[in-house]
């Protein structure tokens, strides 16, 4: 027992250097998927990055309920992410209702072919984009930061800690938005180029806590990943149809 223990606050010391290579291979891989990075790189790098941090984690002596990848638990982590699709569903029907909610969808970044689209709908956005972003913001990083039962238990600290870095995560994405998409031109207008990162790392923390609570409410990832892949592969094939 004397054994166990002590390997197990071997592990536990890890955490802190844990915390500082997954910021520091996060902060790299936005760079680099933003900037530097081909397309076609773009699911493959994220996924691996992915499957490094999950074995980072485990490094630390985390178990796979911690990090929300349970077995056990998937059946409710699949009911309750349905029902996250389902208002997903419903609140894009009432956007596209509304033409001044529906302003939203007019992005010329959706102007694309039909392969594009499919390409990014159903292997982007789902490897690329929710697979990363879920195990390391919804998953790994909030475990690291001390909410390993986060499923049984609310954090704050953790919840509010991941979260901020994945509004930050936003930044480079969120920088040209202006230019791309009508409804953001006209509310922003030619207001500093400033303005419209600074909103969308707020806005990103705001959507990372829900998708904590989405998580724990699932007892599992697989609830913030359907609630993420409806909303994200949705909203770009809603934008590319209204663009046809």
């Amino acid at each position: 027992m004397g054994a166990v223990a002590a390997d197990r606050d071997k592990r536990a010391a890890r955490r802190p250097a844990a915390v500082l290579l997954a910021v520091a291979l996060l902060a790299a891989t936005t760079v680099l998927v933003n900037r530097v990075f081909p397309g076609w790189a773009y699911p493959l790098w994220n996924a691996l990055v992915a499957l490094v941090l999950v074995a980072l984690a485990l490094w630390c002596g985390l178990t796979a309920g911690s990090l929300g990848l349970s077995h056990r638990t998937a059946r409710r982590a699949a009911l309750v992410g349905l029902a996250g699709v389902a208002s997903v569903a419903v609140s894009y029907g009432v956007a596209l209702a509304l033409p001044p909610l529906r302003a939203a969808f007019d992005d010329q970044r959706a102007a694309v072919g039909l392969g594009t689209v499919v390409w990014a709908a159903l292997v982007r956005i789902p490897l690329g984009t929710v697979l990363l972003e879920e195990v390391a913001f919804r998953g790994v990083l909030p475990a690291l930061f001390g909410g390993v039962d986060l499923d049984r238990r609310w954090r704050w600290s953790p919840v509010l800690a991941a979260s901020a870095l994945f509004g930050l995560w936003h930044v480079l994405p969120s920088i040209g938005l202006a230019s791309s998409n009508a409804a953001v031109a006209r509310v922003f207008g030619a207001a500093s180029p400033v303005l419209v990162p600074s909103l969308a790392v707020l806005a990103s923390a705001a959507v990372g806590v829900g998708l904590c609570a989405w998580r724990r409410a699932g007892h599992g990832l697989l609830a913030p990943m359907l609630v993420h892949l409806a909303t994200n592969s949705g909203g770009v094939l809603l934008a590319w149809w209204l663009q046809r």
